[in-house]
């Protein structure tokens, strides 16, 4: 069994997007954060610029300073096609788009190794009109084994994310590309616990449970049943409590970070209220779970 950790929380610079991402650090460190989803995008260490690698030991030596950890997160809606969302992916029908997003992916692995992040995040994109399925999951599986590669060797593990209207879109799919692959070590699960409530057939703690083993990443919000939208804690339908002790449970030591994309415009409030929020249904978990004197 393994031992139970303790909650690391962090909060996404996708839902910090009015701020320079010295200012989002600052507020992060400043409201008790153990570290932050840094999402590379045009605005927060822009992984297309010039000077990368200078640019990524200054952000390391704030993280340093800060007492903050990271998560590498590539879900920037038009980092690489300023016209397409989340464009090309990893399924694009066009070779030369899948290896602009494997590209970008090997860029974050890089990144994340520079900056000491324990993961870099990725999903699989959606399957594009007229593609068969058996197409869709070669071209994930050839596209994304040069990331793998990278990843091995720098030891940083991917962690792939369930995406609803992905190709991979729930655990089950995690698990059949898992297997294609062969298994290898460095492929690892996001779990965002709002998707567990919108479309998996089991409660989100048991999901938790459930992917225990290959947790590397994690994003928490609140949402409802079949509808894929990120909420702030309480406008949605997830009781949190068992949640966190199913994470605590299974011995996770990552970051469990925020996720708030859409709301960007009080990013400053929420990340405030959410870290109150988690903290608050942490403490009572812990108290339920004490021994009786």
């Amino acid at each position: 069994m393994n031992p139970r950790a303790p909650l690391r929380l962090g909060y996404g610079t996708n839902g910090l997007t009015d701020l320079r991402l010295h200012d989002a650090l600052h507020l992060l460190a400043d409201l008790g954060y153990d570290g932050v989803g840094l999402t590379l995008d045009h605005m927060h260490l822009d992984p297309l610029a010039p000077d990368l690698p200078a640019r990524t030991a200054h952000v390391a030596r704030l993280l340093g300073e800060l007492g903050l950890t990271a998560t590498v997160e590539t879900g920037a809606r038009y980092v690489l096609d300023p016209r397409r969302k989340h464009g090309p992916s990893l399924l694009d029908p066009d070779p030369e788009g899948r290896a602009a997003r494997t590209r970008l992916l090997r860029t974050a692995v890089q990144v994340a190794a520079d900056l000491g992040a324990h993961a870099v995040h990725c999903f699989s994109g959606i399957t594009p009109p007229g593609t068969p399925e058996t197409t869709a999951w070669q071209r994930l599986e050839q596209a994304l084994t040069p990331v793998l590669d990278a990843a091995d060797a720098a030891g940083v593990p991917i962690a792939i994310e369930p995406e609803p209207g992905h190709l991979l879109a729930t655990l089950a799919d995690f698990h059949r590309l898992r297997t294609r692959l062969g298994s290898p070590t460095a492929l690892g699960l996001t779990l965002d616990i709002g998707h567990c409530q919108c479309l998996e057939p089991d409660p989100p703690a048991e999901c938790v449970r459930a992917a225990g083993p290959w947790l590397r990443h994690v994003q928490i919000e609140d949402m409802r049943r079949g509808v894929h939208e990120h909420l702030p804690f309480g406008d949605g339908e997830i009781d949190f409590p068992p949640v966190l002790d199913a994470l605590a449970a299974t011995g996770y030591q990552g970051l469990t970070v925020v996720e708030l994309p859409r709301h960007s415009h009080a990013g400053p409030q929420l990340a405030r209220t959410s870290v109150e929020f988690l903290r608050t249904a942490a403490a009572a978990t812990a108290l339920k779970g004490a021994p009786t004197p």
